[in-house]
């Protein structure tokens, strides 16, 4: 069924019950047994249908739209405790709900969870806000507008009772309350766009079928003319049945509702304001109210005695409230002061870090170019060396020594195309590796600057791996990384071992990188951008992070941990390419696997 076939039945199957209940109503006996009971059942039932309407949507990954309907069910259910309380007079006693009656102020407290999702804004595109702040927030605003409702209209009540006057305050409060909601309906439906207007103008539209019920049956009632049942009814039944089609609106556009079309420019100061401002003026009303007791007041000693303790005992939860929630304020701005700290001498690093980006962008510009000259003389002495090794005529140790000129001038045009291969700039590419080609590379690249160090490394490569799918250059990022951190902090030391193992592990193929260094100081945080144990312009603690980055778009992980004899211990996992392998192979090259040492 199409949408607007749906919205269609819906209209239909409204406007029918609204039928069938004036139907009944107009067919009954006024004030008979069999009306009273139809009507106060229909005003009990419709509340849990208007419930499960606006429930439908509360089940969003967003918490403050779910916290929003769940809101707006909260009001009518407490409707519904008070329509439960008249029902039980008029249905279970068989008699009139007394003109003084206590139990009113659920049909006044309804209004308390509706105005707290106004003020929530779903349609708005919004940080997520602290849950705690909210809860304070509602629990400010309900123990406030209880104080006014027992300061206004308890007094006539209990300390005097008068059922004029209670009527008279308790319209006033309730329809003041119920022109605010509307007024604050109406603003959202006008201040937004997209279907979030158009849930907006629906429960606008019920707030003033509620507010013209209420309107209608407080004439009603003050004339004598009312009764359960009858068609003064007929705005508050359609008033839920309003708020159950605005439900399934809602659900119908639930798509384009998770999806907020409006900006969050002004929302976060907005957020911030008005609860503060609330909260003062919710303190400073007390004041007033009693000053206007005392001074202005013209009720009799009883009234003011009663609206004075009122105030004395609502002046305590609301400061105890307003001191919570402000000392949860300061925390939080001193938890946002120490991050923007944080974060202003993070990005002093990273400036500091892309002026040295800069600088060994030239100087490796200058590298590449100046190994680019090195390998025209490296092809000379490799051609003429080739020539004097094998030239017959030449001594034998001249040849020899020959031979010793081309192994050492063809291991250094090895480490040149390494520099070079490292240096480039390239798009990532992903093709079939030999991991033990690629270690070999990162550690000979590494071997530059090994030349007067006190470490060596080790290194223990299964001779015939799986191949690995990935991009060499950034793998070599990755292990020339690992191996230059973990042979500098030998050196810091008394120098050590550095040993590298390779091995395959179920899918994965293993590269260990174990040392004998000191070992990390907090291996939880290694892997942190900006973290760094090394002194002021020695590091900027992005070299591992980025290294994490690397491993993870590989499809593989990187862990590290102390082990107990001392050292660190560094474990990259990549996915093995089972299918270039076969297992037969794999298994009479582990048996001829020995390990290999270079230093």
């Amino acid at each position: 069924m199409s949408s607007s076939r749906r919205i269609a039945w819906m209209i239909g199957s409204w406007l029918f019950f609204l039928l069938i209940y004036s139907a009944v109503s107009l067919s009954l006996k006024r004030g008979s047994e069999p009306l009273n009971t139809f009507g106060n059942l229909v005003q009990c039932v419709l509340p849990l249908l208007a419930n499960a309407g606006l429930l439908l949507n509360a089940g969003t990954p967003k918490w403050r739209q779910n916290l929003f309907w769940m809101l707006l069910a909260v009001s009518c259910t407490l409707w519904m405790i008070g329509q439960f309380q008249w029902t039980y007079y008029e249905i279970y006693l068989h008699k009139p709900v007394p003109d003084l009656n206590g139990g009113d102020i659920l049909f006044f407290l309804r209004g308390i969870p509706m105005l707290a999702a106004l003020a929530l804004r779903p349609h708005l595109r919004r940080g997520e806000i602290q849950l705690r702040f909210g809860y304070l927030d509602f629990v400010l605003l309900f123990v406030w507008w209880t104080y006014l409702y027992a300061f206004v209209v308890l007094p006539w009540l209990y300390a005097s009772p008068a059922v004029e006057q209670y009527n008279y305050n308790y319209n006033l409060l309730a329809n003041l309350q119920n022109m605010i909601i509307l007024a604050a309906w109406g603003a959202l439906w006008l201040g937004s766009r997209g279907a979030w207007r158009v849930v907006y103008a629906n429960l606008f539209g019920a707030s003033a079928a509620y507010l013209l019920s209420s309107l209608t049956i407080n004439v009603a009632i003050a004339s004598r003319r009312y009764y359960t049942g009858s068609l003064y009814d007929i705005p508050l039944v359609s008033s839920f049945l309003w708020f159950a089609f605005a439900g399934a609106i809602a659900y119908q556009y639930r798509d384009r509702l998770d999806a907020p079309s409006e900006s969050n420019s002004d929302s976060t100061v907005d957020e911030r304001v008005w609860p503060a401002g609330f909260a003062m003026a919710a303190v400073i009303s007390l004041p007033i109210f009693a000053i206007y007791t005392i001074r202005f007041g013209h009720e009799t000693p009883e009234v003011r005695d009663f609206r004075l303790m009122a105030t004395l005992i609502a002046s305590v939860p609301l400061a105890l409230l307003i001191f919570l929630r402000t000392h949860l304020a300061d925390k939080d701005r001193t938890w946002l002061l120490a991050r923007s700290e944080q974060s202003v001498e993070n990005l002093k690093r990273l400036q500091a870090q892309i002026v040295q980006s800069e600088k060994l962008v030239s100087l490796g510009q200058l590298a590449a170019g100046a190994a680019h000259e090195i390998n025209n003389p490296l092809a000379a002495i490799l051609g003429f060396s080739d020539l004097l090794a094998e030239d017959p005529t030449v001594p034998e140790k001249a040849r020899a020594m020959a031979a010793k000129i081309r192994d050492q001038a063809r291991r250094t045009n090895t480490l040149v195309g390494n520099l070079l291969s490292f240096a480039r700039q390239v798009p990532p590419e992903r093709t079939l590796l030999d991991i033990n080609t690629v270690v070999n590379n990162a550690v000979q690249l590494r071997a530059l600057d090994l030349r007067t160090g006190t470490s060596r490394v080790e290194l223990q490569l299964e001779s015939v791996l799986p191949g690995v799918r990935g991009d060499g250059n950034q793998l070599m990022q990755v292990f020339f990384n690992i191996v230059s951190n973990a042979l500098e902090a030998m050196e810091a030391a008394t120098g050590g071992v550095l040993t590298i193992k390779t091995i395959r592990d179920r899918g994965n193929v293993v590269i260990l990188f174990s040392d004998t260094g000191p070992g990390l100081t907090d291996p939880y945080r290694v892997f942190d951008p900006f973290y760094t144990t090394k002194p002021v312009g020695k590091g900027t603690g992005l070299g591992l992070s980025i290294c994490f980055g690397i491993v993870q778009e590989h499809g593989g992980r990187i862990l590290c941990y102390n082990r107990q004899e001392g050292g660190a211990v560094f474990r990259v996992e990549l996915p093995a390419v089972l299918a270039a392998f076969p297992a037969k192979e794999l298994h009479l090259a582990r048996a001829s696997t020995a390990p290999q040492k270079t230093s």
